[in-house]
């Protein structure tokens, strides 16, 4: 029988078992009058997520404390069904990184922030059947959380979908990435007055953001529109993060005699903002 090795509140807990796997249990009550150690029946009515990778266990569970595990449940949802349709498995790392998305789409749409989704057209015909996981994972947020999310957020689901069922390729030179990384992350904790705890999960999100802009930065796949809406928007609520984000493009031309579009800098800026807000010291 699993044990109880950490009660995340008394409806969730992260439980391990005689092969030493670790899952996480969601089941109103079930930690209640619990310590960690003791053994717990898992029920059917328990929605059980397994396995928990090694390398996601501290992310997960920070992330979990800081949202409602309803999300978490919705993403075992459309995993399940994702492994159903397509037929194939998903890597587990899938349980952050939806989880962590979808979260973050309920929390833009309740704030009005639309941000284009540029490849929308791409993920729906070249990815029809991952799209249509999108669209059903459109459908169970509609029905759990009361939320119409925009159509292109089913192309974002598909795009998590379709990472999760391969190997990730190497496109561009991971140090020289990680030096602009770097670069940027000093100029954004100086200007924003923040440090970062880079074991968290805010840490993290930004820099998977920054992993794919300096992928598309060297390899020549910038993304263009004449559309400043996003840019005006964030300058408009945000002036502090676009502030930020224009002394990234500065250091950017300065280092490397490459431009960036106003859309690069507007959606740099919105991560910029999301970190900072949730870890400004």
């Amino acid at each position: 029988m699993p044990y109880i090795k950490k009660i995340l509140n008394y409806s969730v807990l992260l439980v391990e078992d005689e092969s030493e796997e670790e899952f996480i249990i969601l089941q109103k009550g079930i930690g209640f009058g619990k310590k960690v150690g003791d053994e717990v029946e898992i029920r059917t009515e328990s929605r059980v997520f397994v396995p928990v990778a090694k390398a996601d266990r501290s992310q997960l569970l920070e992330l979990l404390g800081e949202i409602p595990p309803l999300y978490l449940e919705i993403t075992q949802k459309i995993v399940a069904f994702a492994e159903a349709y397509l037929s194939t498995s998903l890597n587990e790392h899938i349980y952050l990184t939806l989880t962590d998305h979808l979260h973050f789409a309920a929390e833009r749409f309740e704030k009005n922030i639309l941000i284009e989704n540029r490849v929308f057209w791409e993920l729906k015909t070249f990815y029809p059947k991952e799209y249509q996981v999108g669209l059903y994972a459109l459908s169970l947020i509609k029905e759990r959380l009361d939320i119409t999310l925009p159509e292109e957020e089913a192309a974002n689901v598909a795009f998590h979908i379709v990472n999760a069922q391969r190997e990730a390729e190497v496109q561009y030179d991971a140090m020289r990435a990680s030096k602009l990384i770097s670069k940027v992350m000093t100029t954004v904790t100086y200007v924003m007055n923040c440090q970062p705890d880079k074991e968290s999960i805010h840490y993290s999100r930004f820099v998977s953001h920054m992993q794919y802009f300096a992928e598309r930065f060297f390899t020549d796949k910038m993304l263009e529109s004449e559309d400043d809406f996003l840019y005006n928007q964030m300058e408009s609520s945000y002036p502090k993060a676009i502030s930020c984000a224009e002394k990234v493009r500065t250091l950017i031309v300065k280092e490397y005699d490459k431009a960036i579009s106003n859309e690069e800098v507007a959606y740099l800026a919105v991560h910029i903002q999301r970190l900072a807000s949730r870890q400004w010291k």
